[in-house]
Order: structure tokens, then C-alpha cells, then sequence
């Protein structure tokens, strides 16, 4: 499944705590000095899940399975024909039934389009496909193609009847992309499963979609770095820190390419088909649920600032870190005492 992997997050593990866990002087409730740490490559992306108590293989090799699940049903790319592809493939023609995790992100992805007046669009599909950009064909579409393709644009066209768990695209040749939102449902997914089998303490990692549970084993909040959206991913800006949230960016610098001295990046605005260009760099939001995040962190950056700093100071629990072309770095409300500024080429606006 070929999603978006802007959204890139570094986890920060303080020197504090890593002395913590070299000396052995952790929490009563951590049962080894060394965190349990695999890796695997699912939804398109390298994924890490790291526990820090209860560490077992078979939680993350479960955690694992469950991702696996998901790819099955809502890639796009995969040799099986998933739920998914049987939803684009019936475009226009009839409806289709879906399992229930798929109905879901489906209704979730429809509600942010119409949270964001459809700024944030899960039918953008045809135009993704027409720029091509991540793989060694981007190129600038052709104007007349890119304006029938923008046609096909439309979340008011697909259909959700949660009676029968089924969807319906109406018009012929549109296709649903899930890359703004599904691995914030699969995040959410591991998290309840660690929750499940005894976790305290770990940090799920679905390419930079980061989901912190708990506390790190000092019982103190995590140390998360915001990418820096014009340096090469695990450059940093700044530092926040949250208990049981997920932290999610959107912004300019992990799929690009350049024609001419302009760069296009791959975050593309439902109106006009072209890359957004509003002033922003750089989106992170921070909430309880990856999900939530996934699709704030795209809708928001489409939005702007000013749209976009109103929409989340208007969400409970949910907090954002904007970032601008100029570089300024401007916070909403609930996240200022949070947030650490490292890097002084940014200037902290509020």
C-alpha cells in the first residue's frame, strides 16, 4: 500500500532517560534494562513498535498481524485485490461491501473531507495517480487532463450505508486514496492491542506517524522532535512532550521533485489539482488518536493558518504546531507549555 510518508516525526529519547535504562535504575513496573524493539515493512512504509515493559515477541508479532490485516484490505498496490480496489474498480457501476475496519476509515476520511469543506479530500485518487510524484515518473500533468481528472474529485459522490457495510463510488473512474488517514488507523490499532496484553510504556512508529503510550519509564512525559521541513528527515526543530498521544506532521519535504527551480511536493490541493502553496511548510498535530491525527494533519496544512489554527483551537484535546515558508512556528492554545524551540533559525511566534 502506497501511502504518504511525510508525516515524520523523530522519537527523542532524553540522555536522562537513556542513562535510566543503561544503569538499570528504571520504574518498578519496567522488567528488563533494555527496551524490546522489531521492525517490519507494511502500508508501505518501515514501521518500528519498541516496548519498554512487558516485553514479549508475541505482543509485537501479534501488533504485526493486525497490521497486516489492514494492508490486505485497503492496499491498492498489493497482487490480491483488496476491499479497496474493489471500490475503485466499481466506480460508477455499483456498490460494494466492506469489512468493518475499512467502512471505517472510509467514514473517517469522509468526515475530514467535510470538516475541511473538502480542502482534505480521500476521493483525490485520479489526480495523485496523474503527478506521479514519490516514483521516478513525476512530471507536471497536462493542464486539459489535469481538469478532467479534477472532475472526479469529489467526497460528496461516495456513498457509505453503514446498515450493510457498503460504499459506492457514483462516478466512473474515481478513486479513493487512504494514504492521509489509514496508518493513523492502524497506529490506533497497536496501541489497543498493547494496551490489551499489559503495555505501560512503548512507542508505535508507522513511518514517523508516531503513538506514544504512556509515560517513558521514568514516568515522565515523552520527548517527541518535530521535523524540520526543510532538512532531510531526523533534523529537528523542536521538542514536544505527551502522555498517550499521537503525533502526526504534514508538510513539504519527504515527497518533492523539481522542474525548472520549482519544487513540487506531493500535498495536493482538491481545488486547483496543483501542490498547495499557502505559507505553510510544515503542519503537526497532536491529539488521542492517531486516526484523528492522520487526517487533521493533512486537512489543516490545505486549510492554512488562519483556517486551520481556528478549526483546532475549536477540537478538544487536540493541539497543532504550525510552520511557515518564512519560518516562523506558531502554536495553538493548549501545546505552548509543551513545546521546546532547538533550532534558532525559527523564530517561536506566540
Amino acid at each position: 500500500m502506497k501511502l504518504r510518508i511525510d508525516k515524520i516525526i523523530i522519537l527523542l529519547l532524553t540522555l536522562s532517560l537513556f542513562g535510566s535504562l543503561l544503569s538499570g535504575c528504571v520504574s518498578n513496573d519496567v522488567k528488563s534494562e533494555t527496551p524490546l524493539t522489531k521492525s517490519n515493512y507494511l502500508l508501505g512504509t518501515q514501521i518500528n513498535i519498541t516496548l519498554y515493559d512487558n516485553q514479549k515477541d508475541e505482543i509485537i508479532d501479534e501488533a504485526f498481524q493486525r497490521i497486516s490485516e489492514i494492508e490486505a484490505k485497503m492496499s491498492i498496490n498489493s497482487e490480491n485485490p483488496s476491499e479497496i480496489t474493489k471500490l475503485n474498480e466499481a466506480s460508477g457501476i455499483q456498490e460494494v461491501k466492506l469489512s468493518e475496519d475499512t467502512f471505517y476509515v472510509l467514514e473517517k476520511g469522509k468526515y475530514y473531507s467535510q470538516l475541511s469543506n473538502g480542502e482534505f479530500d480521500i476521493t483525490i485518487g485520479p489526480v495523485v495517480k496523474l503527478w506521479n510524484i514519490g516514483t521516478p515518473n513525476a512530471a507536471i500533468p497536462d493542464e486539459a487532463i489535469l481538469s478532467e481528472k479534477l472532475d472526479l474529485v469529489d467526497y460528496n459522490k461516495l456513498s457509505l450505508n453503514k446498515d450493510k457495510y457498503t460504499a459506492k463510488l457514483e462516478l466512473s473512474g474515481m478513486i479513493v486514496d487512504l494514504g492521509g488517514i489509514a496508518k493513523g488507523y492502524a497506529a490506533d490499532e497497536v496501541y489497543t492491542i498493547l494496551k490489551n496484553r499489559g503495555v505501560n510504556h512503548a512507542i508505535i512508529n508507522l513511518g514517523g506517524n508516531i503513538m506514544a503510550l504512556g509515560t517513558n519509564v521514568n514516568k515522565q512525559p515523552w520527548k517527541i522532535g518535530i521535523q524540520d521541513p526543510y532538512y532531510p528527515r531526523n533534523d529537528y526543530l523542536g521538542i514536544v512532550e505527551v502522555v498517550d498521544k499521537a503525533v502526526v506532521t504534514s508538510g513539504i519535504y519527504e515527497r518533492y521533485f523539481e522542474k525548472d527551480g520549482v519544487r513540487y511536493h506531493h500535498i495536493l490541493d482538491p481545488q486547483t489539482g496543483f501542490p498547495a502553496d499557502n505559507g505553510l511548510a510544515g503542519v503537526s498535530i497532536i491529539t488521542d488518536k492517531s486516526i484523528d491525527a492522520d487526517g487533521l494533519s493533512t486537512s489543516v496544512f490545505l486549510l492554512g493558518l488562519d483556517k486551520g489554527m481556528d478549526l483546532i483551537e475549536n477540537l478538544d484535546n487536540t493541539e497543532a504546531i504550525f510552520v511557515t515558508t518564512n519560518k516562523e512556528i506558531y502554536l495553538t492554545s493548549g501545546i505552548k507549555g509543551n513545546f521546546i524551540l532547538v533550532n534558532k533559525e525559527y523564530k517561536l511566534m506566540n
